[in-house]
């Protein structure tokens, strides 16, 4: 390898760039429509098609050829990109008529339309930088948002008009708001009708939402960045929806719930979701575009929190409903009034709805995600190989992506209905990692963990420091079977750790009780669990471990995770590395936030609770405080406000802050020195 791990990392955007994604299948299955880049190296995304008759592929946008300017995007799309956590560039998302032979895309702000067949593109003209192009089902009009407005064109004549113009600079249409797109993982705000000729469109106004700033003391001359930031307790963007028609009709669609989680807009029916501010109810309405008035369909309740599940709602060709909701202690899929898969099964999405067929992700161990289809009368697997599974499926033709332990980075294949396969090779770097994984269980939870060991280490032939590499919290897993969750982990491992990677309560994969055990409790319980694993994996490799010498490090809720453990187990750990943690959920967003812990002027003691604030004067081992200062989702006054606590204690710790790194920290030269850094401080604190 000519470049190191660090370095290597860095450039392939965790070596992410020249894998296929982002896949569209013809109605017919004839062509298959996908994103990748031209190398593992190149962050230009460029659009593909693959013939699934020739099995030729073929270049079909190229933005290098389109002269696009890619620092220049709008602040909306680089706030998409961000909520998103997309890391590349170029044509990084599209949409296309409904026969995939059109295709829509924003690049630098411009608008393009691409006849896939013929590969001629063109830039049409609009009155400002747009965001999210959608055609119509009919190919006739794109719809598009600028400046707050949302806007459509007729590609034939090129007339373009606004159907909705914000009534003030806090107003937009068409674009989700901040927490559907951080937190309820809704990306769009407006939906075409199936027959092209209206949308569904929503309206939001951030004016209720407090105001904060993102400043760069590294440049002083450039003001503060304001930002609405809707902090738990505090209100949130007011939404609305309203059906507009092509001939300028204007049509409300009340709804009551604080939060929309979803809309679709199939022949079957226009149906909207919405959830309850406490997140304990979640109502499924069909709606008369011509009216506006909703007919409830079902309403899901839970004690706790009601989950947010993307993919439905959806229908069948003889439109019976496709649903997921928890049940029996699982979480479940539902087709029309019969719940068709067992509680044992944990659904996570659904992927496509081909005529009769649903194609759905969902983990029966929690390490895997597999795919499965339920074809109207059985249940049937899709994968069966160990490992972590996606995919699409239209026209009777299928796209399957795999990851596993024993193959570097993702698979893609086209599966066709004779059952012949296409691979769509992958560009993307080879780590040059020899991995050695560990997966299985540990401690009196049975904890799904990883243990990694360097690559020159002997069993038994030596103890070796520690260190735990979690993230811990809800919504995402670090222990899967898949190469791509350990690289990082293993390189730290070649420096002379046994890493250990373990999900406690409260992520998910394993059932909706396990994930339900966090709440109004973010800190006793990950902990815990840590620790619990850490013990057991001591047990299970006892002439492997050196448990005198105990480091932990993570991002986000992991940093959260790290600090928490210096702080409250001193006697476990010796040293932490905390990059973007939060610190007080009360500087944290409403959604996420008061899904766990409820509100904060109701239980401020839940929040204090889960707080580190509290426990600063408790630091006895050494602290190193990373945080991007362009933040826009944990904002560094968590990192700022934690440090001001330690210094006021007398607690002496190391603060790194990141000018102009936002928390994705996408810049190469920053991630790879990050990585060098972190190890530098792990040594040092741990003595070797």
């Amino acid at each position: 390898m000519s470049e190191s791990f660090p370095r290597l990392h860095a450039r392939t955007r965790r070596f992410t760039l020249g894998v296929p994604r982002g896949f569209t299948i013809s109605p017919d299955g004839a062509r298959v429509l996908f994103l990748r880049t031209r190398s593992g190296t190149d962050p230009v995304t460029c659009l593909w098609e693959l013939d699934t008759a020739t099995h030729v592929e073929r270049l079909v946008v190229d933005p290098r050829a389109l002269d696009a300017d890619e620092e220049n995007l709008p602040p909306e799309e680089r706030a998409r990109r961000e909520r998103s956590r997309e890391q590349a560039g170029g044509v990084v998302a599209y949409t296309t008529d409904s026969a995939a032979t059109l295709a829509a895309f924003a690049l630098s702000g411009g608008l393009y339309v691409t006849e896939v067949a013929k590969g001629a593109t063109r830039r049409l003209e609009t009155p400002g930088a747009v965001i999210d192009p959608r055609l119509s089902p009919d190919g006739r009009h794109v719809a598009y948002v600028t400046n707050g407005s949302l806007r459509v064109q007729d590609l034939a004549t090129g007339d373009d008009r606004a159907l909705a113009t914000p009534e003030s600079d806090t107003v937009t249409y068409g674009l989700a708001e901040f927490i559907a797109a951080e937190e309820m993982d809704r990306h769009r705000g407006y939906w075409w009708s199936p027959a092209g000729d209206a949308l569904l469109v929503e309206r939001a106004d951030e004016a209720p939402v407090q105001t904060w700033y993102i400043a760069d003391p590294a440049n002083p001359d450039r003001p503060a960045v304001p930002q609405r930031y809707p902090a738990a307790g505090t209100p949130n963007a007011g939404t609305e929806l309203f059906v507009l028609g092509l001939d300028g009709s204007r049509v409300a669609v009340p709804f009551e719930h604080e939060y929309l989680t979803t809309a679709s807009w199939d022949s079957h029916a226009l149906s909207i979701v919405t959830m309850s501010r406490d997140q304990r109810t979640r109502r499924l309405f069909t709606v008369d575009p011509a009216t506006g008035r909703s007919t409830l369909v079902r309403e899901d309740t839970d004690e706790a929190w009601v989950e947010v599940v993307t993919g439905v709602p959806g229908h069948l060709d003889d439109g019976s409903l496709v649903w997921v909701a928890d049940d029996e202690g699982g979480r479940r899929l539902f087709v029309g009034d019969r719940v068709v898969t067992p509680p044992t099964l944990q659904v996570r999405d659904v992927l496509d709805i081909d005529r009769d067929t649903v194609l759905f992700r969902a983990s029966g161990d929690p390490t895997e995600i597999q795919l499965w289809t339920w074809d109207g009368h059985s249940l049937m697997p899709v994968s069966t190989a160990s490992g972590v599974y996606s995919g699409r499926l239209a026209g009777g033709v299928g796209v399957l992506t795999e990851q596993s332990l024993e193959r570097e980075g993702v698979s893609a294949t086209v599966v066709l209905p004779s059952g012949m396969t296409i691979p769509i090779p992958s560009l993307a770097e080879r780590p040059g990692l020899d991995l050695r994984v560990h997966l299985g269980r540990s401690g009196t939870r049975d904890l799904s963990t990883a243990v990694v060991f360097p690559s020159w280490h002997e069993p038994g032939s030596r103890r070796l420091p520690v260190l735990l590499d979690p993230y811990g919290g809800p919504h995402a897993q670090r222990v899967l079977a898949s190469q791509g969750m350990y690289l990082t982990s293993q390189w730290f491992a070649e420096q002379g750790f046994a890493v250990v990677v373990a999900d406690g309560r409260g992520t998910p994969g394993r059932g909706p009780a396990f994930e339900r055990a966090v709440l109004n409790d973010l800190a006793t319980h990950v902990l815990d669990d840590q620790v619990d694993a850490l013990q057991g994996v001591a047990q299970q490799y006892p002439d492997d471990l050196d448990l005198s010498k105990v480091a932990i490090r993570g991002w986000s809720f992991g940093g959260y995770l790290a600090a928490l453990a210096v702080l409250r187990r001193p006697d476990v750990f010796h040293a932490a590395i905390a990059g973007a943690p939060v610190t007080d959920w009360r500087l944290y967003d409403t959604c996420y936030t008061e899904r766990y812990l409820g509100d904060p002027h109701a239980q401020p003691e839940v929040y204090d609770q889960s707080s580190l604030f509290a426990d600063a004067a408790k630091l006895e081992r050494p602290l190193l405080l990373i945080h991007g200062l362009a933040d826009d989702n944990v904002v560094a006054a968590h990192t700022l406000r934690l440090s001001s606590a330690l210094l006021s204690a007398g607690r002496p710790h190391t603060v790194l802050p990141l000018s102009g790194v936002t928390h994705m920290t996408p810049q190469e030269v920053v991630a790879e020195n990050l990585l060098l850094l972190q190890v530098d401080f792990l040594k040092k604190s741990l003595g070797l």
